[in-house]
């Protein structure tokens, strides 16, 4: 579907119209039976809302952007263990991996000697786990998983992208593929209730300072980010993923050492981490 193309009209809905007591037999603890397609506010039914999973941009030749497609990545880190080097470990994968066409970044983890990242990507996230499971069976004794860093989120977007599809669907990949950017930083994060409360005005203003931050960087070729959206997607209930790419480690630590200021970090996050840190040594745009 055209990301330019317009909102459809909604399917038509049955009568909100309450059924009393006489119109069917209701159960005993039923003061007033509400239909299917209802909810009950006090003694008034009212509709249910209409589900949305579209992602929306900006407005392009006088319609807002829509699209209902996003792509999915996955971060799992292992550890070499036996007889097995992390180097010896680290081209089987990669072999394991170009031989399914998988579109995928492995990393070294620079805080685990025999550490390894594997990223992949792909708009269906059942087909993250064809590609991974029989990966990890084929090398059981070889590697154990390190469960705490596992990662899995979704492309999002703000209702501002000017080109939804290259957003959602292109950047990322061309971020994490761009052979400029070796160094990468992956964490998940929680934001506090308190922040939802927030006006919709001060919730803007809050992240525009954030956001400003992140261009600044990104402009200056210090640091590129993907934001990944990951609720109920993550064992620990986090909300968002970041990942953080570019030529040198110190300029992605410096920006996150910069956005501790901000107000968004300072007061509304309630948990960040773990940190991965991984060095690039194999990539893959599949096929």
């Amino acid at each position: 579907m055209p990301a330019t193309r317009g909102l459809r009209n909604a399917p038509a809905r049955r009568s909100s119209e309450g059924m009393h007591r006489h119109d069917r037999p209701a159960l005993p603890s039923e003061p007033f039976a509400q239909p299917p397609n209802a909810l009950c506010i006090g003694s008034m039914p009212e509709p249910l809302p209409s589900p949305d999973i579209n992602e929306y941009g900006a407005e392009r030749e006088g319609l807002r952007q829509r699209l209902d497609r996003r792509l999915f990545l996955q971060l799992l880190v292992v550890e070499a263990v036996g007889n097995r080097a992390a180097r010896d470990l680290r081209q089987s994968l990669a072999a394991g991996l170009e031989q399914r066409g998988a579109t995928a970044v492995i990393y070294e983890d620079l805080n685990h000697p025999a550490g390894l990242g594997l990223l992949a990507l792909g708009e269906d996230p059942g087909k993250l786990a064809d590609l991974t499971r029989p990966l990890f069976a084929q090398h059981a004794g070889a590697l154990r998983l390190r469960p705490e860093f596992t990662m899995l989120g979704r492309t999002y977007a703000t209702g501002f992208e000017t080109d939804l599809e290259h957003w959602l669907l292109h950047r990322p990949r061309e971020t994490v593929f761009d052979e400029r950017w070796p160094w990468a930083i992956w964490y998940p994060l929680r934001r506090s209730g308190t922040f939802e409360r927030l006006s919709a005005p001060e919730r803007g203003e809050v992240l525009r300072e954030h956001g400003r931050i992140g261009r600044a960087y990104g402009d200056a070729d210090l640091a590129h980010d993907i934001r990944l959206a990951c609720h109920g997607l993550d064992a620990n209930d986090n909300e968002f993923i970041i990942g953080l790419v570019g030529r040198e480690l110190h300029a992605l630590s410096r920006i996150v050492e910069v956005m501790r200021h901000t107000r968004q970090t300072a007061e509304f996050v309630a948990h960040m981490g773990p940190f991965f840190v991984g060095r690039v040594v194999w990539r893959s745009p599949g096929r």
